[in-house]
C-alpha cells in the first residue's frame, strides 16, 4: 500500500493523536509535582524548616524526579529496543498515573512525620522513572510513522502534549486555590489534582492499546530478526558524539523551560510581590500559546532544517534572560504575562524540532536507547538542578536576578556549540539499522 494512501495517513494520524494524548497525561502528571513544590510541598511536608529551607527541600524532591529519568530512559530504552516501543508506552503511562494518584493520599509531616517525605520522594522518583521511559518512546512512533519531510511537524506534535499538560495541571491548581479558602486548599484541595490522575491513566491506556507498533521497528525485526542483547551498549559504542550533542542540546531547552514555569512561581511571588494566582494565570496564558507554535517550529524544521531553528532558539535564551526578569520586576500583570508568553514561544524553537532531531541521530535498533539516553542525561544537570540552583543564586545575590540570568546564558552555550556541531537530520532516511 501506498505511504501516502488515505488509510496509512489515518493510521498515523491516529498514532500521533494516541502519542500526543499520552504525553499530556504523563506530563500532567510530572508538572504537577512541580506546581505543587512551589506552592504547597514546602509547608506541608517540611514543616520543622524556615521557609528558604522549606523551599529549597522541596524543589530538592523535585529534582529527583529528573535524577530518575536517565535510569528510566536506560530501563525502557532497552526493552523498547528489543521488545517494541508499544509496550513500554502502556507500562510507562500506569507507573505515572499511579504514582500521581498516591502522592494525593499522602499523609503531611504533622501526620506521619519524617515518613511523610520518604514516601513522597519515593512516588517523585517513580513519576521519574516513567517519564524518562515515555519520551522516547512517544516520539519514535510517532518519527517511525512518518516520513521524510514530515518527521519534524508530526514529532512536535507529541512534543505540544508537554505545554497542554503544564496548562492543564496549573488550570486545575489555580482553578482550586482561587475558589477555595487558603486552610482548605493546604488542608485537602490540593491533593484533588493528583487524584483526579487516575482518570486521565483510564483514557491514555485506552487509546495506547488501539495503535500499532512501529512500521520502522517491526521490519527491522524482520529483516535482522536476532535481538541486541546490549542495546545501551551498542549506543555508547557506535554513538558516543551524538549521544553528548544531544546531551548537550538539551542543556538551554530544559534549564530555561523550568525557570520560567517553575521558578517563576517563586521568583514572581516572593521577589516581586505577585499574588499566586496571577503567576499562574501567566503560565496558563504562556502555555496555551506554546501548545500552538510548538507545532510550528516543527514544521519550519521541516522545510529548513533542525540545526538552524533549534539555534535560533537557542541564541534567543542568551537575548532574553535579562529582559525576562526586568519585565517580572515591572511588577505588572501584563508584563508578567508576556516574560513567560515570550519565554515559551523561544523555547519552543528548541523544544518543536527536538523530538525528530534527537531520534534521526541513531539507528533503528538503538533508536529507544540512544535518543532516551541524550534527552534524559540532561534532564538532572539542567532541568532537574534548575529550580535548586535559581533559587540558591537568588538567595545569595539578596533577591538580585542577574545571577539566574548569567546561568542561563551559560546553559544557552552548552546548546549552541552542542547544535553547531551536530548533523543535519532533516532528511535523513530511518531504515539504517
Amino acid at each position: 500500500m501506498p505511504a501516502s494512501s488515505p488509510k496509512t495517513s489515518a493510521s498515523t494520524a491516529r498514532v500521533v493523536l494516541a502519542s500526543f494524548i499520552g504525553t499530556t497525561i504523563e506530563w500532567y502528571d510530572f508538572f504537577l509535582y512541580g506546581t505543587a513544590s512551589a506552592l504547597v510541598f514546602g509547608k506541608l511536608f517540611f514543616t520543622s524548616l524556615d521557609p528558604f529551607a522549606a523551599t529549597m527541600a522541596s524543589f530538592g524532591t523535585y529534582a529527583v524526579g529528573f535524577f530518575a529519568r536517565p535510569l528510566g530512559g536506560v530501563i525502557f530504552g532497552h526493552y523498547g529496543d528489543k521488545l517494541g516501543r508499544k509496550s513500554m508506552l502502556v507500562t510507562t503511562l500506569m507507573m505515572m498515573g499511579l504514582a500521581t494518584f498516591a502522592i494525593g493520599l499522602l499523609p503531611t509531616y504533622e501526620q506521619a512525620g519524617i515518613l511523610a517525605p520518604i514516601l513522597l520522594v519515593t512516588l517523585r522518583f517513580i513519576q521519574g522513572l516513567g517519564v524518562g521511559g515515555e519520551w522516547g518512546g512517544a516520539v519514535l512512533m510517532a518519527v517511525e510513522h512518518g516520513k521524510a519531510g514530515q518527521r519534524g511537524f508530526l514529532a512536535s506534535w507529541v512534543q505540544a502534549g508537554v505545554p497542554v499538560g503544564l496548562l492543564l495541571a496549573t488550570g486545575v491548581f489555580r482553578l482550586l486555590s482561587s475558589s477555595m479558602s487558603p486552610e482548605s486548599f493546604m488542608s485537602w484541595g490540593w491533593r484533588v489534582p493528583f487524584l483526579i490522575g487516575i482518570l486521565l491513566l483510564g483514557v491514555g491506556l485506552f487509546i495506547r492499546l488501539h495503535v500499532m507498533e512501529s512500521p520502522v521497528f517491526a521490519t527491522a525485526q524482520k529483516e535482522a530478526p536476532k535481538k541486541n542483547e546490549m542495546p545501551i551498549l551498542e549506543v555508547v559504542r557506535r554513538y558516543p558524539r551524538n549521544v553528548l550533542l544531544a546531551m548537550g542540546a538539551r542543556f538551554a531547552e530544559n534549564a530555561f523551560f523550568y525557570v520560567i514555569t517553575i521558578f517563576v512561581l517563586t521568583y514572581a511571588t516572593k521577589q516581586a510581590g505577585f499574588a499566586q494566582e496571577e503567576v499562574l494565570r501567566a503560565v496558563l496564558i504562556g502555555s496555551a500559546v506554546q501548545f500552538g507554535v510548538v507545532p510550528l517550529f516543527g514544521l519550519l524544521s521541516d522545510k529548513v532544517g533542525r540545526r538552524p531553528v533549534y539555534l535560533a532558539g537557542a541564541v534567543f535564551v542568551v537575548l532574553f534572560a535579562f529582559p525576562f526578569f526586568w519585565l517580572i520586576d515591572l511588577k505588572n500583570s501584563l508584563a508578567l504575562v508576556l516574560a513567560v508568553t515570550l519565554g515559551l514561544i523561544g523555547h519552543s524553537a528548541m523544544y518543536g524540532p527536538q523530538a525528530a532531531f534527537f531520534s534521526e541521530l541513531f539507528g533503528t535498533r538503538v533508536r529507544y536507547s540512544g535518543a532516551s539516553l541524550g534527552y534524559q542525561l540532561a534532564s538532572p544537570l539542567a532541568g532537574g538542578l534548575a529550580p535548586l540552583i535559581a533559587t540558591a543564586l537568588l538567595q545569595q545575590s539578596e533577591g538580585e536576578p542577574w545571577p539566574v540570568a548569567l546561568y542561563l546564558i551559560g546553559m544557552a552555550a552548552i546548546t549552541i556549540v552542542s547544535v553547531w556541531l551536530a548533523e543535519e537530520t532533516n532528511r535523513k532516511t530511518l531504515e539504517q539499522p
